[in-house]
C-alpha cells in the first residue's frame, strides 16, 4: 500500500477506537470533513467498506474489525517507541493516561505526582475518572487503579497503598434511634446506603467473613448511588448505614462523626494498586509516574 495511506490508516484506527468521527477528529487535530474524506478514500481504495455509520455511532465492519486487528497494535508500538525516545533528552517527556476513582485520585494520586511534575515538567498526566472496570488495552490507557483483588492475572500490579478493611459506618444519630447491628445479617433491618455498580449494572452485595466464614447481605435502604463521596455525606446526614473502603472514612470515624461497627466482619484486603500490560513496554514519563506511586510497605501480589 502506498506510503500516503498511512495517514488514512492513523484516521481509521482512530475512529474505529472511539466511535465517532468528532472524537477521533478532536484526537487527531482535523476537521471532520477531512477525516470523513480520509476515510471515504481508504474504502474507495480497499473497495470494501469498513465502518458502519448510524446517526448516533461508528462501528467497523467484520473487513474493518480485521483491519483493526491487523494493524491497530502497530500504531501503538510506534508510539510507545516514540515515547521511549525521550529517554535521550535531558528530561523525559510525554503524556500518561490513567483511569481511576476521583478519591484515589485525590488521596494518593495527586499527592504522590505533584513533586514529579515540578521536576519534570516534560510530563503531563491525563486523569479518566470513572468507577467502571475499563478495558486500559482497548481504551489506549497507560494503567488503572482497582483494588489488587480485581486486576486480572496478565496484568502487572504495583501496590501504591497498605492492605485495606471495608468499614461499616452510620451517624451517632443514626444508631440513636437504630440499634447497633452485632452480625452481618442485622443489616436487613436497618436503613443501608446501596451503590450501584457501574459495570454490572447491578446492586452492590455486601460481603463479609469472620474465621472463614463468608456471609452476603443484600441490603436495602432508600438511597442508591453510583460513587462514594455522595454515600459518605448520606452517613454523615445520618440517612443510613455505608460500607466503604476505610481510607474513605476515616477521619469522620476518628472524629467521632460516623460510627465503625461489624468491624470484625470485615478482613484485610490487597488495598489500591496501579496496574498496566504486562506486555506494554514503559516509557520513560511512565515508569518514573509507577516509581513514584509505588508503596514500600508492601509488595505486589
Amino acid at each position: 500500500m502506498p506510503r500516503r495511506n498511512l495517514n488514512d490508516l492513523l484516521a481509521f484506527v482512530t475512529v474505529a477506537r472511539e466511535g465517532s468521527f468528532t472524537k477521533a477528529a478532536g484526537t487527531l487535530g482535523v476537521t471532520q470533513s477531512a477525516l470523513s474524506q480520509a476515510i471515504r478514500g481508504l474504502e474507495e481504495g480497499l473497495q470494501i467498506r469498513l465502518l458502519t455509520r448510524t446517526t448516533r455511532s461508528v462501528a467497523p465492519t467484520s473487513a474493518g474489525e480485521r483491519l483493526m486487528k491487523a494493524i491497530g497494535y502497530r500504531f501503538d508500538e510506534i508510539e510507545a517507541e516514540l515515547e521511549a525516545l525521550t529517554e535521550l533528552r535531558d528530561k523525559p517527556a510525554g503524556t500518561v493516561r490513567i483511569t481511576c476513582g476521583d478519591h484515589i485520585m485525590h488521596s494518593v494520586l495527586l499527592p504522590k505526582l505533584t513533586p514529579l511534575l515540578r521536576d519534570y515538567p516534560d510530563i503531563k498526566l491525563e486523569f479518566d475518572m470513572n468507577y467502571g472496570f475499563r478495558d486500559i488495552v482497548a481504551d489506549r490507557f497507560d494503567a488503572g487503579v482497582r483494588m489488587g483483588n480485581t486486576i486480572d492475572n496478565d496484568m502487572i500490579a504495583v501496590p501504591i497503598g497498605p492492605p485495606l478493611q471495608m468499614a461499616v459506618v452510620a451517624s451517632p444519630g443514626y444508631f440513636a434511634v437504630h440499634p447497633i447491628p452485632k452480625t452481618p445479617a442485622d443489616l436487613t433491618r436497618h436503613q443501608c446506603i446501596n451503590q450501584r455498580m457501574p459495570t454490572s449494572g447491578g446492586l452492590y452485595v455486601w460481603d463479609f467473613e469472620k474465621r472463614g466464614r463468608k456471609v452476603n447481605v443484600r441490603v436495602d435502604g432508600p438511597l442508591i448511588f453510583n460513587t462514594s463521596a455522595p454515600q459518605v455525606d448520606a452517613a454523615l446526614a445520618g440517612l443510613g448505614i455505608s460500607l466503604l473502603p476505610e481510607d474513605e472514612l476515616m477521619s469522620h470515624i476518628e472524629s467521632g462523626r460516623l460510627v465503625r461497627v461489624l468491624q470484625d466482619w470485615c478482613p484485610k484486603f490487597a488495598g489500591y494498586h496501579l496496574y498496566y500490560p504486562s506486555k506494554r513496554q514503559p516509557s520513560p514519563a511512565f515508569s518514573l509516574v509507577v516509581k513514584a506511586l509505588r508503596f514500600d510497605g508492601s509488595r505486589a501480589p
